[in-house]
């Protein structure tokens, strides 16, 4: 989707873009929400941040958190 305003499905872009975005935000929630506005959707797994497209909800990857 789009990280730093421009669309991409490279999973390093959308890993910094995600990063980022978490340090400016107070909870992991009110991260994963603002996400939700950008396109993509988190979730929590046993291996990390699962990474997923909107509104396909197609996996692009996961964060190792």
């Amino acid at each position: 989707m789009f990280a730093e305003g421009r669309m991409t499905d490279d999973m390093t872009e959308i890993e910094d873009f995600l990063l980022s975005e978490r340090q400016k935000v107070l909870s992991e929630a009110e991260w994963r929400f603002r996400m939700r506005g950008y396109g993509y959707n988190l979730r929590r797994t046993d291996n990390g941040v699962e990474v997923a497209r909107l509104p396909q909800n197609r996996v692009l990857g996961t964060l190792n958190l």
